[in-house]
């Protein structure tokens, strides 16, 4: 479909995946990610799909790798602590190879929290989504609209890259209702010649496998994986700039807190304080190239985030001292909204 239709985030990103070329989905209900599966437990039996609610988390990301390793598209959804439960399933994705979309609809934690939005789980995606050495991709959007078109950059960028990728949505964005375009052609999977998909003959015998035994072995492949990682990290970043070219003040914002740091700045603005908004759209690899460009002309950063502040580290470490950090959130499920954001512009602006 190419007209707009009004939908909730959790359902259009499933409905993404589908035009992605996705046909294989595995499972575990829990709020507030719920809607994904349930979407694609009706669409799937009707263009030939698998749907199957696995017996846990645990059991679905290694049907996830299972799929993924014999060739096709294939996704699993959870929340927070269903996330933490996958882990190492997405160690093993990562140590073998393999592309996979995984979505995270975090909600409050530690623990089983609560049902609410937040942005706490920025370090696990980032920082430690499995054991071992090694990187996924992380797409942040803000929109119900970014949600589906990011979601087919994910499985793009995760089969050319040959890793996974997460979506990383909160409560806010599932739950939402707004107008997308999802697109009037369906994606055509290319064929994965790596893939355990029965060789009949025309190719080598194909093995995917994380386990190497021999050391130097092992190391080489980790450094050559790095090296591909480097590659992505730089020509892969995604943000969206606002209002920052002659910004004093520029708030760094991802997901559903950089929607509230938009409408501050837009207030701050009303009032002719210079404030501007940097919005990683990519949280790994994290667009550390619009922060630096910034250096010069801005005076502060300030982190707005649905958390204790988790994504305030990586900015401290991109602007190295050179500038001022500051940091801003709200936890717990708890959202922030503009007027507390432009508060906080009002108080640092006081002080420059």
């Amino acid at each position: 479909m190419s007209e707009k239709v009004l939908m909730k985030g959790n359902e259009a990103l499933a409905e993404a995946a589908i035009a992605a070329g996705c046909r294989h989905f595995f499972g575990y209900p829990i709020t507030p990610q719920t809607e994904v599966a349930a979407h694609m437990s009706k669409r799937m039996p009707k263009i030939g799909g698998v749907y199957l609610q696995a017996e846990s988390e645990v059991a679905a990301i290694n049907m996830v790798l299972g799929a993924s390793a014999a060739g096709v598209r294939a996704m699993t959804s959870s929340s927070s602590p269903g996330v933490s439960l996958k882990a190492e399933g997405l160690s093993y994705l990562a140590g073998s190879d393999l592309p996979a979309v995984i979505v995270n609809v975090q909600r409050a934690g530690p623990g089983l929290g609560g049902i609410q939005p937040s942005q706490a789980d920025y370090w696990q995606a980032t920082r430690a989504p499995g054991h071992g050495d090694f990187k996924m991709l992380v797409f942040a959007p803000s929109t119900v609209q970014e949600m589906v078109d990011l979601g087919a950059i994910a499985f793009d960028l995760g089969d050319k890259e040959r890793m996974p990728a997460m979506i990383l949505s909160d409560g806010l964005l599932g739950q939402m209702m707004e107008p997308v375009v999802m697109g009037s052609e369906e994606k055509k999977v290319q064929e994965k010649p790596w893939a355990v998909s029965g060789h009949k003959n025309k190719r080598e015998h194909n093995v995917i496998n994380s386990l190497y035994i021999d050391p130097p072995n092992m190391e080489a492949i980790l450094k050559a994986r790095y090296e591909r990682y480097a590659e992505i990290q730089e020509n892969e970043q995604r943000c969206e700039e606002y209002l920052t070219d002659d910004a004093d003040i520029i708030l760094v914002a991802y997901g559903a807190s950089a929607r509230i740091s938009r409408s501050a700045v837009d207030a701050a603005r009303k009032e002719n304080i210079k404030a501007g908004l940097i919005r990683p759209i990519t949280l790994w690899p994290y667009p550390d190239k619009a922060i630096l460009s910034k250096i010069g002309t801005t005076k502060v950063f300030l982190c707005v985030e649905m958390s204790t502040g988790q994504m305030v580290d990586d900015v401290k470490l991109i602007v190295n001292g050179k500038r001022d950090v500051r940091f801003y959130g709200r936890t717990g499920g708890v959202v922030p909204t503009p007027a507390e954001v432009l508060n906080e512009i009002k108080k640092i602006k006081g002080g420059i």
